[in-house]
């Protein structure tokens, strides 16, 4: 088996953080002889940082990297896959709304896709978060065409290699990085397949998704990239005519 980085971004975690650490060295432990787990403090008011220096002390497999100050959940995101080091990345939030064990599931499907992605069935959110999401996943395809039915969805499986080069090209930072992310991948000729996964109702901490400067941030986001796009596609098709 691969050695594999397991990443993830956190804000405001400290009720979750300690646990969460403790269920991935406990899943990842009899399934690889070799892995990191890659958490970003990002910029947290809370004692989330605090909390992660002394988990590091005593597991040498995990490795914090800090915010000073928060940058958003991509930049969050970004960040802690940069800094993975192994040849498999997965991707997951610190919240403890998955069951890690089913990674299982998405490394079965690795050797007929470059990715594999889960989709939440069913998402245990409050009900606006979980119609926010539907209406953002709709969006999203109807800009830039189909990549997932869960978009937003923190369960994701890729080499390394993969986020090496799809990875630089990503320019949001904020929600929309995981859209992004996966337009991005498709885009550059990856096959991304899809496994349905438990979702777990949150047991400590606020989630960010639903505040207004959150939303409002992923909507500039988003047209930034649809604009992005746009003018790669024209700059593209300038080159191809004067070639």
């Amino acid at each position: 088996m691969p050695g594999l980085s397991v990443c993830m971004p956190a804000y405001n975690e400290e009720g979750n953080i300690a646990d969460m650490v403790a269920d991935v060295l406990t899943t990842m432990r009899p399934r690889f002889d070799d892995f990191e787990i890659v958490v970003t403090n990002d910029g947290s008011s809370d004692r989330t940082g605090q909390v992660l220096e002394e988990l590091a002390r005593q597991h040498p497999e995990l490795k914090p990297v800090h915010h000073e100050v928060n940058q958003g959940y991509g930049a969050a995101v970004y960040t802690a896959l940069s800094h993975a080091s192994k040849e498999l990345i997965f991707f997951t939030d610190s919240d403890r709304q998955f069951k890690l064990e089913e990674i299982d599931r998405l490394l079965a499907r690795m050797d007929e896709a470059d990715m594999v992605v889960g989709y939440r069935a069913p998402r245990r959110d409050p009900f606006l978060r979980v119609l926010f999401g539907w209406g953002w996943s709709a969006l999203v395809t109807l800009l830039f065409g189909y990549t997932a039915r869960d978009i937003d969805c923190a369960f994701k499986l890729f080499p390394r290699s993969l986020f090496q080069k799809v990875g630089p090209t990503v320019r949001s930072r904020g929600a929309t990085f995981s859209a992004e992310f996966l337009v991005r991948t498709k885009r550059a000729g990856y096959k991304i397949a899809e496994v349905p996964v438990s979702h777990l109702p949150r047991r400590a901490g606020s989630p960010t998704g639903a505040r207004w400067d959150v939303i409002s941030r992923a909507f500039r986001e988003l047209w930034q990239f649809r604009l992005q796009l746009w003018r790669e596609s024209t700059a593209r098709e300038t080159r191809m005519a004067t070639d």
